[in-house]
């Protein structure tokens, strides 16, 4: 019988499918894996080891691995050192080139191969599964339901109430009516987050949805005009695979906290700036799995602003519901932007540049 076959019912040989070989198993991963030798010297990676720390393969090979991603947290470097333990460690923040990132590290010696280890990173914020926060928004969805109904009673006899009122009373009814109103709206964000409906994706152009995202802050009467808004934009982009009115949304509510953060304490003042970018990020191999499937996500739009940077107790909470920076925010504006991209396949996250003084979102999407 030929090499590769089998018998199959009847005698009949089948040629048997053949099998990713371990470097195409490893070059397929979606997270960043070397290999570290005795000397804690990075002695192979694969693909995506070389788009997470921004640097080609020969370049990486035989350096030290903590001179690439450090300074670390002392005790995570410690644990490194002592190359037959094995270390798993959470939300930690490395150097890649100019930035800083945040990841889960894990180091797994190598049986039979003392002091080499396998090492994997991956970015926390490209590949988030829902649950936690996202899990829980169900509930408040339903529970925003039962509240409608009362609240529209209640701002019912608020204005009938209004009508009999003195006139020197009537600003109570007033603001019982607004306050009514402002619940009414919070609920309705709540619903948005806990809805499992996905709007129809197709081929739309970024630069399009970016401008008409800016045009309509204008129009509702936003404070752009008090920041530079700077656009870098590869004009050869293709088209990405979105839903145009929920794309909107997300550069809108983006933007205005881009905004924000550029103007409010802390913020560069007269130099507040604001720059969208987008490019192609053709060496990278990027992608989100989606329904088991790894789904490339090749087109980046990246809202930059010079403000002071998150929070650091907030830096791993800023896409969970209810948490905010701002005295007044409800916390759900990021909440509904990580959905919203999730549910056009992309994925959404976040980074800080120290030396330029820049706080980055970056959304990456597919391509249509």
């Amino acid at each position: 019988m030929a090499a590769g076959a089998i018998e199959g019912s009847g005698g009949v040989p089948v040629v048997a499918e053949s099998r990713p070989d371990p470097r195409s198993q490893l070059s397929g991963l979606i997270f960043a894996l070397l290999l570290i030798d005795r000397d804690g010297r990075i002695a192979e990676v694969n693909h995506a080891a070389e788009d997470l720390l921004g640097t080609s393969a020969s370049r990486l090979l035989g350096t030290r691995m903590v001179d690439r991603i450090g300074p670390l947290d002392p005790r995570v470097e410690a644990r490194l050192l002592a190359s037959d333990e094995a270390l798993v460690a959470r939300d930690l923040a490395i150097t890649v080139g100019t930035g800083q990132t945040r990841i889960n590290l894990t180091a797994s010696p190598l049986g039979g191969f003392p002091g080499w280890r396998v090492v994997t990173l991956s970015q926390i914020g490209h590949e988030e599964a829902a649950t936690g926060g996202e899990a829980l928004l169900g509930a408040p969805a339903v529970l925003a339901h039962e509240i409608k109904n009362p609240l529209a009673a209640i701002r019912g006899a608020a204005q009938l109430a209004s009508r009999k009122l003195a006139h020197a009373d009537k600003k109570l009814a007033r603001m019982i009516t607004d306050e009514v109103d402002r619940i009414a709206r919070l609920i309705d964000r709540m619903q948005q987050l806990g809805s499992t409906r996905t709007g129809p994706v197709d081929a739309c152009n970024p630069h399009e949805a970016i401008r008409a995202a800016i045009a309509t802050m204008r129009a509702a009467g936003s404070t752009l005009g008090e920041v530079e808004i700077r656009e870098e934009f590869d004009p050869s982009l293709p088209p990405v695979l979105a839903n145009r009115d929920a794309l909107e949304q997300v550069l809108i509510n983006l933007i205005s906290n881009a905004r924000d953060a550029a103007l409010g304490p802390g913020g560069a003042g007269a130099q507040s700036c604001v720059i969208v970018q987008t490019r192609f990020v053709s060496g990278l191999a990027f992608s989100a799995i989606r329904n088991g499937r790894a789904v490339p996500l090749p087109i980046e739009i990246s809202i930059s602003d010079n403000g002071p940077g998150i929070d650091p107790t907030l830096q791993g909470h800023v896409f969970e519901p209810f948490v905010s920076s701002k005295p007044s925010g409800q916390g759900l504006g990021l909440s509904l932007v990580r959905k919203l991209v999730r549910d056009m396949n992309g994925n959404v996250s976040h980074d800080r540049d120290p030396r330029a003084g820049l706080t980055h979102f970056r959304l990456h999407l597919p391509q249509a």
